[in-house]
């Protein structure tokens, strides 16, 4: 005899799940928080540093240089928008780390 989804160790009506587990992962399986700062640190200023001197660079070159004016601003952009990743990941981990303090806080209390 099976038991309903809603009960034992994987509960859907748990706050922390955004939706139901559908897969066989581990109910504590986390991905690497510290890890993915880091990284997230460190390549948000890398890659606008990056962003920036490429597209100085697409701005500061000539018609017939190589590489050619389009190719650093496209480098430029991905650059960019790497950045941008970095800085959303960052925003999304701090959101929820303040989330896993305040659940921390709330068993603790109660």
């Amino acid at each position: 005899m099976s038991q309903p989804p809603s009960t034992g160790p994987h509960r859907d009506d748990d706050p922390g799940h955004r939706r139901p587990r559908s897969g066989t992962e581990p109910v504590t399986a986390r991905s690497d928080l510290w890890l993915r700062t880091l990284l997230s640190s460190v390549g948000l200023p890398f890659f606008a540093a990056a962003a920036a001197a490429l597209a100085w660079w697409a701005t500061a070159s000539g018609l017939h240089d190589s590489p050619s004016d389009r190719a650093l601003s496209v480098l430029a952009a991905v650059c960019g928008l790497l950045a941008l990743g970095a800085a959303v990941d960052l925003v999304v981990l701090r959101r929820r780390r303040a989330q896993e303090r305040a659940a921390r806080g709330r068993e603790k209390r109660g």
